[in-house]
């Protein structure tokens, strides 16, 4: 790391009633080994005191190690703007040149900045860099699995994201964490204003892997709390829970997705000729994708000619879960 102009870091942290476990995530966030410059939370409306949590947890941090303050910037909703417009909100006041996301009720590693900062000044083309982290339970029990583990991230998923390919996997599904996630402030020019449609993570991962380098870390960075009161949480389906995914009904599910890739289409054609023309026709062809899977009859039988014939295009492979996807679409329910 460059010790001399070092990067400097904002964390961009979001509350809602997380009093319950601010004061561990606060305290690992300002005693990192390299200390952000500043946190700025955005409370979404609490109502048990997380502002006052942060607010007291900060200070004692500060008298711990006067040496590396952390400022604090707050800014309480009246009323709540939700997940995406309150990350919004905190990011676009960051001011360091790297942020780093974070939630109410995680425990950062103590080297965690130390180890991404460390990466974005040896390879100034990378843009967003997210990593894995170990699951753990509202008392911070280990439950032996990991994010990556529970979302069965593949190895070809990891070459390929490693291999500069992040869009390609992106575009099937979103394996950015917000959690897990910094990135670079000159990201936000062309990621905002974010999307309500999108969970701000995926789409933050998406437009980095569009316009710069995404990479991730395989190392678990920090402790990644699953509890009762999770938002997103992380868990690995069961055998039998993906039997009920494929025979459920498929809502409004693939209506949604051509909607997200949609608006995803619109921004990058904003950004011109900085997106490359093989990138805007894999969106395109995932709009059709995912048209025509709204689209599907009713009758499962009806069904099977038009998904045989979809399937040997190679889109599912390309733009969802491969076999998983044909075998959804023909036995879920409309």
């Amino acid at each position: 790391m460059n010790t001399a102009h070092p990067l400097k870091v904002s964390v961009a942290l979001c509350t809602h009633n997380g009093a319950r476990f601010l004061h561990e995530q606060v305290r690992s966030i300002c005693l990192q080994t390299f200390p952000p410059v500043e946190i700025v939370l955005s409370d979404d409306a609490s109502l048990d005191g997380s502002v006052g949590v942060v607010r007291t947890t900060v200070a004692e941090c500060a008298a711990e190690r006067p040496e590396h303050p952390v400022s604090l910037r707050v800014f309480e909703n009246a009323k709540p703007l939700r997940v995406v417009k309150n990350f919004e909100q905190a990011i676009r006041a960051c001011s360091g040149e790297l942020i780093a996301l974070s939630d109410q009720d995680d425990v950062w590693m103590p080297d965690r900045l130390a180890q991404m900062v460390a990466r974005f000044e040896q390879d100034e083309s990378l843009l967003l860099l997210h990593t894995d982290a170990r699951l753990v339970d509202a008392n911070r029990n280990d439950l032996k699995q990991s994010l990556f583990h529970a979302l069965e991230v593949t190895p070809s998923e990891l070459d390929r994201i490693h291999g500069g390919r992040a869009f390609d996997v992106f575009l099937r599904r979103n394996l950015v964490t917000g959690a897990t996630t910094v990135f670079r402030q000159s990201l936000l020019a062309d990621a905002l204003p974010l999307p309500v449609e999108w969970v701000h993570d995926e789409w933050l991962g998406i437009v980095a892997s569009t316009v710069g380098r995404v990479d991730l870390l395989e190392q678990a960075l920090i402790e990644y709390r699953q509890h009762e009161s999770n938002q997103i949480g992380a868990r690995r389906d069961t055998f039998l829970g993906k039997i009920r995914k494929a025979l459920a009904s498929r809502g409004n599910t693939h209506i949604e997705r051509a909607v997200k890739a949609e608006l995803l289409l619109a921004r990058l054609l904003q950004l011109g000729d900085r997106v490359s023309p093989d990138i805007l026709a894999k969106v395109r062809s995932k709009i059709e994708h995912q048209r025509f899977r709204a689209a599907l009859p009713a009758s499962r039988l009806a069904r099977c000619g038009p998904v045989f014939r979809e399937a040997m295009t190679g889109r599912y492979d390309k733009f969802g879960r491969g076999v998983r996807g044909v075998v959804r679409d023909l036995f879920e329910s409309v």
